[in-house]
């Protein structure tokens, strides 16, 4: 008999417990997160209250809110929701090393523990399950445990552990009824059939753990529904139609016959579950610490030493970061002073980069804002973001020559990396951007604006037919005064201007394959125009009905 002991670990409504976890108020009422899928806005998360009046998990949201008008909604977060179960697999750490995310449903969420060894640091496995429940209900969390000596054993326990044995309900001593009898039958719920237990019962008794004693997980999972080994959801079905809707039912047939008729993937399910085929935990690695620490002696106030252990902090973590071939794009400067307040620094690089001389120089513009009270005797460095960055090599002259011809290029090379990043530090990167070509032949789709720091400049720009304006404009009709083309005289921004050199047309067509709605009035004819004040326009005329319009301003 093996000694492992497995805990799964199922939060059955952790969408929609995660965002009340800001909104306690809201608790007692239905609510729901709502997400896309399918061209539908359908309901993935749902709390117990929303459960209790009779919604799903992927039901339409039209549908739920017209069986609970009270129903309050809240659109799906994905990077938050990410975020949320990482932070998830840390907290389980404390009760095994040895954890990962198991298979589970948008919406809910679910973990797989491997107790082997660790249950008596807990009082025994009692005491573990009760210190995951308290740990659980404090974070505002909803979760049902299963505990057994085998990841699959464990899985159902946790998700169908407190339906409970499936029983017959036709009438007779037979789960397998005739067609008369079962026509005669009252109508069973869909989880007494062998399908999927209810997500949350109003019982509290629901959430109650199972724990299956060591060496009688066939005994435990038996009365099971056949749907708690994790099958397919079309081999389940057949194994249901064929009145096979237990565990027992299943694991007492002959092997090959279940092999052929079923497929081999219910026999590893099902050996799984009961331990003849081994099913390892795999847990998640964990990040690198990319984070140096300093503590002082005695508080220090002075800019001084901050810069003098900002330096030593920045050796430090270059190396950390030259070891994992890594290059910091963000970095972290906690000062934490004797009163146990902290002051935060943070800055971003235009390019990932470990130079331990680059890198203090970063923070030297936010220092002066730094207010070290009594004093500060503790200091962190850390790389919050990172990207991979190979081994750099000593240059030598052609290196350095070739690194001059890239000053003068439009991505300034090393040197203009440099000054983005002190900028950066000033106004934040987001603020520096840069223009790039697009794949477009419109005017005002020429061109994107993408941030200086993450896109590298255009090697060249490609050259228009004919000359661009140097300010473009949202389109400002004007009143011609003639027929002419263009017009000789126009009204334009309460004002009569007078055309006295003008060069065209260039007819310019809308890109058929998108619906632009400024360029639906189809083709334009642009002309450069001079008036006699001086002012040189961009301006074009319309077929249908001949209307003249200013787009830009030339130079």
């Amino acid at each position: 008999m093996s000694d492992r002991r497995i805990l799964s670990l199922w939060f059955p409504h952790l969408s929609a417990e995660r965002m009340l976890r800001r909104a306690p108020e809201l608790t007692d009422q239905p609510f729901a997160v709502a997400a896309e899928a399918r061209g539908l806005l359908l309901a993935i998360g749902l709390n117990r209250a929303a459960v209790e009046a009779g919604l799903h998990p992927g039901m339409p949201l039209g549908d739920a809110r017209a069986i609970c008008p009270s129903l309050i909604t809240r659109p799906f977060e994905a990077n938050a929701e990410e975020s949320f179960r990482t932070a998830l697999l840390r907290w389980a750490g404390q009760f095994s090393p040895w954890v990962a995310a198991d298979d589970a449903a948008q919406g809910s969420g679910a973990l797989i523990l491997d107790l082997t060894g660790a249950a008596h640091l807990w009082g025994g496995e009692a005491g573990l399950v009760e210190t995951v429940q308290n740990a659980a209900a404090r974070l505002g969390l909803s979760v049902r445990i299963g505990l057994a000596d085998t990841r699959g054993a464990a899985w159902a326990l946790a998700r169908y552990g407190s339906a409970g044995p499936v029983t017959a309900r036709s009438g007779d001593d037979i789960d397998q009824e005739a067609h008369a009898t079962r026509v005669r039958a009252h109508k069973r719920r869909h989880w007494e059939r062998g399908g999927a237990a209810p997500l949350a019962l109003a019982d509290p008794a629901a959430l109650a753990p199972r724990i299956a004693p060591p060496g009688q997980t066939r005994r435990v999972i038996g009365p099971l529904p056949v749907t708690a080994l994790r099958l397919p959801e079309e081999a389940a079905a057949t194994l249901i139609r064929l009145g096979l809707r237990r565990i027992d039912d299943l694991a007492g047939l002959p092997r090959g016959a279940v092999g052929r008729r079923f497929g081999t993937e219910v026999l590893r399910r099902l050996d799984q579950a009961l331990g003849s085929a081994p099913e390892p935990i795999s847990p998640v690695a964990e990040a690198p610490l990319l984070s140096v620490r300093l503590t002082l002696p005695e508080p220090v106030g002075l800019r001084s030493d901050i810069e003098a252990a900002l330096t030593r902090l920045s050796t430090a973590l270059a190396e950390r970061l030259a070891k994992q071939n890594l290059g910091a794009r963000r970095l972290r400067l906690v000062l934490s002073r004797v009163d146990h307040q902290d002051e935060v620094l943070e800055v971003g690089l235009a390019r990932p980069s470990r130079d331990p001389h680059r890198l203090p120089e970063l923070f030297a513009v936010k220092l002066d804002g730094v207010d070290a009270g009594f004093g500060i005797d503790r200091i962190r460095l850390t790389a919050n973001a990172v990207e991979p960055l190979g081994a750099q090599q000593h240059v030598g002259h052609l290196a350095a020559l070739a690194e001059g011809e890239a000053r003068r290029s439009p991505g300034g090379g090393e040197a203009f990396a440099d000054l983005l990043n002190r900028l950066g530090a000033r106004l934040g990167l987001d603020a520096l951007t840069r223009p790039l070509p697009a794949d477009s032949h419109l005017p005002e789709k020429s061109a994107i604006v993408a941030s200086a720091a993450f896109a590298e400049a255009a090697p060249h720009w490609p050259q228009p037919p004919a000359p661009r304006p140097v300010r473009l404009f949202e389109p400002e009709r004007i009143r011609a005064e003639d027929p002419a083309r263009p017009p000789a005289r126009f009204r334009w921004r309460r004002q009569i201007h007078a055309t006295a050199e003008a060069t065209g047309p260039e007819r310019i067509a809308p890109e058929w394959w998108l619906d632009d709605p400024a360029w639906r009035t189809g083709p334009r004819d642009y002309w450069r125009i001079e008036t006699e004040e001086g002012r040189r326009l961009w301006l074009y005329e319309t077929p249908t009905p001949p209307t003249w319009y200013v787009h830009g301003e030339m130079d």
